[in-house]
């Protein structure tokens, strides 16, 4: 049901992956018996982004749960710890780190993410916050989730390509001086985070809850196709994350925009197709399918 992808660069995939209502969902009903979650998850998608600090010895763990997938790739999270409050002792720094190194070392780790809240806006201050980061961190590929508006102007975009930050083009609801989406590359990883469109309050304000679940659809996932595309065309690598982890819904559209881009279709989870039917039909078995998906005749 596969095939080869389009841009060798690209890979999709889901926020996070411990998420308990995806067992019997995501994962076989009886998984984590035989089977590695990862193990499962990288079947049908090549990225997770890791969304907690990690032990070192269970990075090792994971490695090994997706050696079937040479193309699976890591990403994380930084804790906000870090860049909402702006705390950077050196020991846990140093800790988080270790996490990490085993992915690092494996060539699995393909960005560590600096998500910013909408107050965190272009600054002298928040500029040299920001390079302080880039510094704590510097043995990653980094890349940067602003908000706010202002962290797309000229001087702010000079700003991340000189100290090779890359910018995470994100989709989110849309609010005063909110990021637009876009297509910017300011380093040789690009990122691209699909938050939904729903809950705007959870990205506008500095300590708010989760915002609700969003699938997004077909036509809407169209909408970033030509983003992706241009993207993967010039990065070295181009990582494009669902974070809408609900029933689910992360994967389903990671597996659409797989297809739809990359020309990849994989077989969905079969849980996952009992509730995704209509959404999930061209994922259904093992024959030949149209590599994308909304093609006009």
């Amino acid at each position: 049901m596969t095939s080869a992808p389009l841009f060798s660069a690209l890979r999709f995939g889901v926020s996070g992956f411990q998420h308990p209502e995806w067992k019997g969902l995501v994962y076989p009903r009886e998984a984590g018996i035989r089977r590695h979650p990862l193990e499962t998850l990288s079947r049908a998608v090549d990225a997770v982004e890791i969304d907690r600090p990690v032990r070192a010895e269970t990075a090792q763990v994971w490695l090994h749960a997706v050696r079937d997938n040479p193309q699976f790739l890591f990403s994380a999270v930084l804790p906000r710890s870090f860049t909402y409050q702006r705390t950077l002792p050196a020991q846990t720094i140093a800790s988080y780190k270790q996490g990490l190194w085993p992915l690092h070392r494996a060539g699995r780790l393909g960005a560590v993410v600096m998500e910013f809240p909408w107050a965190f806006r272009y600054s002298k201050e928040n500029r040299e916050f920001l390079i302080r980061l880039r510094r704590a961190f510097h043995e990653f590929a980094l890349a940067a989730e602003f908000r706010h508006e202002s962290w797309g102007y000229d001087e702010a975009v000079g700003t991340l390509i000189d100290y090779k930050i890359g910018i995470v083009n994100l989709d989110q609801p849309a609010y005063f001086r909110a990021m637009a989406p876009g297509a910017l590359l300011t380093s040789p990883v690009a990122y691209v985070r699909l938050h939904g469109r729903a809950g705007k309050e959870a990205f506008q304000e500095y300590e708010a809850p989760a915002p609700p679940p969003y699938l997004y659809t077909r036509g809407e996932l169209e909408e970033w196709r030509p983003r992706i595309e241009r993207l993967a065309t010039h990065a070295e690598c181009a990582l494009v994350i669902a974070t809408s982890t609900g029933r689910g819904r992360s994967v389903v559209n990671a597996l659409q925009l797989q297809a739809l881009v990359n020309g990849v279709a994989r077989e969905a989870p079969p849980e996952l197709l009992e509730i995704y039917h209509r959404d999930l039909a061209e994922f259904r078995s093992r024959r030949p399918i149209q590599p994308r998906l909304l093609e006009v005749a």
